[in-house]
C-alpha cells in the first residue's frame, strides 16, 4: 500500500507543482489555478506559523509513507528532493526555497492579475448583452 501511494504522491503532488505554476496561462483554468495556488501559499503561511515557514501538507504526507518506505534524511522541501533525484546533483536548499518563493509568488500574481481581467471582461460583455 505504501509503494502505490509513494507513486499517488510522486503524481499528484508533481502536478500539483506544475499546475501552480503554469495553470495561470489558459483561461479555461485560471479559476482553479487562483484556488490552489492560495490554497499552497496558505498552507505555506498559515499552517507555517505552528509547523515552519515553507510547510507544505502534500510534501508531509509524502514524506510520511517514504520513512514507512524505509527512506530517512529527507530534506524539508519536495522540490529540492526531486531536483537532486532527478539530475544527480546536490542543490544549495537556499537557492531551490528562494526559486520555488519567487515563482510561487509570480505564479499567485499572475493569476490574481489574469482572473481579474477575465472578471472585468466578464461584466463588460454582460453589461452589453442585454440590449
Amino acid at each position: 500500500m505504501y509503494t502505490f501511494l509513494d507513486y499517488f504522491f510522486v503524481v499528484f503532488h508533481g502536478s500539483l507543482v506544475l499546475f501552480n505554476l503554469t495553470g495561470w496561462a489558459w483561461k479555461i483554468t485560471r479559476r482553479i489555478h487562483l484556488i490552489t495556488i492560495g490554497l499552497t501559499i496558505l498552507s505555506w503561511c498559515g499552517l507555517g506559523i505552528f509547523y515552519g515557514w515553507g510547510y507544505c501538507l502534500c510534501t508531509d504526507w509524502h514524506w510520511e509513507v517514504k520513512r514507512e518506505l524505509g527512506e530517512s534524511n529527507l530534506p524539508y522541501s519536495y522540490v529540492k528532493y526531486y531536483l537532486d533525484k532527478l539530475t544527480g546533483f546536490k542543490w544549495d536548499t537556499l537557492v531551490v526555497d528562494a526559486a520555488v518563493v519567487i515563482l510561487g509568488l509570480l505564479a499567485f500574481a499572475l493569476s490574481c492579475w489574469l482572473n481579474l481581467q477575465d472578471y472585468k471582461s466578464y461584466r463588460y460583455i454582460r453589461q452589453y448583452d442585454h440590449h
